[in-house]
């Protein structure tokens, strides 16, 4: 599971000209699943970007989560993060989950972040136009093998 977070002002996703989700002050969040993925990672990861501690304090510090400002979370689902481009010059997708199970595991992700924060979504397998105003630009990686390498269960 790949995820690519981003501190944002504001963010919405647009499918057919309709705004879908919108959020204000909070996390932008691209996700994509991967062959292997298991539920633990998606727990895992659902905690970690609710508590990621990448807000400004009153110091300027990068002290404060998501939960700690009251922000909100934009979940889009986007299975091109699980590409491998390492040979020639078009993306190999043989890593990415099926779309029946890669939607089940978005649909999981989603109820558990909403757990902990107001969540946004886009559209599973939508031709999505994502919106944002990155706020930094504050951008961070979280691959979930590389995390819990060891043993998850």
């Amino acid at each position: 599971m790949k995820v690519v977070i981003q501190r944002v002002k504001e963010g919405k996703v647009v499918v057919n000209g309709k705004t879908v989700g919108e959020i204000g002050k909070g996390i932008v969040a691209l996700v994509g699943f991967e062959k292997g993925d298991i539920p633990s990672f998606l727990e895992k990861l659902a905690e970690k970007i609710v508590s990621l501690r990448i807000f400004e304090d009153t110091e300027g510090k990068m002290n404060l989560s998501l939960k700690d400002i009251k922000g909100k979370l934009l979940l889009v689902p986007n299975f091109t993060l699980a590409a491998d481009c390492r040979k020639g010059r078009r993306p190999g997708f043989q890593a990415a989950e099926t779309p029946e199970l890669a939607k089940e595991m978005f649909k999981k992700f989603v109820e558990m972040c909403s757990r902990e924060i107001p969540v946004e979504t886009g559209i599973f397998g939508a031709d999505m136009e994502v919106h944002i105003i990155n706020d930094g630009p504050v951008t961070f990686i979280l691959d979930s093998k590389e995390l819990f390498q060891g043993g998850v269960s």
